[in-house]
């Protein structure tokens, strides 16, 4: 797994999926947004929620107070000796909303807008962009596009939010005077840009409104004050969390 540190494009904090499973995992004060570019994994939590997906699709999970889940790849998947490549999101819950109920969606393929620009395939995952707004309810100004690029393609990346990003999946893109390889991440500056495929490419954009305070982060613990990290802490510590059906013998260790 490669960690993705968006800490100055709000909302976002990132994980890339490669070949992996994740067992018994807690998150609280965030929502989980997981989309797939190859492959299978099935979601579990502990408000019973169980769906694959595969990709196209997304997966949104409100943590809220605090909720325990786990990925796993899909028995298709291991069977089949299927590669498994995605991105899960981790997006900051506003302030009001941080205590908010644990909840699960799911949103088929089908359900989020596409079109074509120069060649290239872009999908509206979450917000509004190019006149289209995904059906993902994200609570606050969220924005999320993923740009499959043939070589040569130019697409302009949209304005209208506060702090966007660029995370180059695959491929090489040029961006203004320089060219970005894979696994590179671009903050922008207001305004128009656009950007242009020097070979096929996957790059997804990012980003949202500025989070009305800053928040803490502490393993899959987000707040806004420490005392709510250190509550969380200790009632994982103390096994208070809910367990998943069907994983309920999963559980990860605090790490310290």
């Amino acid at each position: 797994m490669v960690l993705v540190a968006l800490n100055g494009v709000n909302p976002f904090s990132a994980e890339e999926y490669s070949e992996e499973s994740f067992e018994g995992l807690e998150a609280k004060g965030l929502a989980t947004v997981t989309y797939l570019f190859e492959g299978e994994i099935v979601h579990r939590d502990s408000t019973g929620a169980e769906r694959a997906i595969t990709p196209g699709a997304i997966n949104w999970m409100v943590a809220g107070r605090g909720v325990v889940h786990s990925e796993r790849t899909s028995e298709r998947s291991r069977a089949e000796g299927q590669t498994v490549h995605g991105l899960q999101l981790w997006l900051a819950l506003p302030a009001a909303n941080e205590r908010d109920e644990p909840s699960f969606v799911h949103h088929p393929v089908e359900s989020l807008p596409s079109l074509s620009i120069d060649g290239a395939r872009v999908r509206v995952l979450v917000g509004t962009a190019f006149g289209h707004t995904s059906p993902v309810d994200a609570v606050s100004p969220t924005v999320y596009v993923d740009f499959d690029l043939p070589a040569g393609a130019v697409v302009p990346i949209p304005d209208g939010y506060e702090e966007r990003c660029l995370y180059v999946v695959e491929g090489a893109i040029a961006c203004g005077d320089t060219t970005h390889d894979a696994r590179k991440l671009l903050v922008l500056e207001p305004g128009e840009t656009s950007i242009r495929a020097g070979s096929r490419s996957r790059v997804v954009m990012l980003g949202g409104a500025k989070l009305e305070a800053p928040r803490l982060m502490d393993w899959n613990f987000v707040a806004t004050t420490s005392d709510r990290i250190e509550e969380a802490k200790l009632a994982w510590r103390e096994d208070r969390f809910p367990r998943v059906p069907g994983d309920e013998d999963e559980r990860g260790p605090y790490p310290g």
